[in-house]
C-alpha cells in the first residue's frame, strides 16, 4: 500500500489472515490506481470472506476502510459483475 492505513486487525487473526486482508486492500486500491486483474480481485475477496465471514463485520470493516481511503470494498466488488478481464475505475 502506498499510504499507511490503520486496518482494524482482529487479535484472533493469524499471519495468513492478515496477509489475506492486506491482499484484498491492495487489490481494491489497484483498481483505482490503474486497474487490477478481475480474477485476482475475486480470489482475494473470497479469501477475505473466509477471514471475516460475518456480513456485519464485513460492512464495519468496509466502512472503516472507506472513511480512511475514500474507497469502498463493496462498490469495488460490484464492478466485477461486468465480465471484463481488468477492473478499473476512471475517476
Amino acid at each position: 500500500m502506498a499510504e499507511q492505513y490503520q486496518l482494524p486487525i482482529d487479535g484472533n487473526w493469524n499471519q495468513d489472515d492478515i496477509i489475506a486482508v492486506s491482499n484484498l486492500i491492495d487489490a481494491v486500491l489497484q483498481v483505482y490506481e490503474g486497474g487490477c486483474d478481475r480474477e485476482y480481485l475475486l480470489t482475494t475477496y473470497r479469501r477475505f470472506l473466509t477471514v471475516i465471514p460475518s456480513k456485519s463485520e464485513q460492512k464495519a470493516f468496509d466502512r472503516d476502510f472507506e472513511q480512511q481511503t475514500g474507497r469502498s470494498i463493496y462498490q469495488t466488488m460490484k464492478l466485477t459483475e461486468n465480465p471484463v478481464q481488468r477492473v478499473l475505475v476512471n475517476d
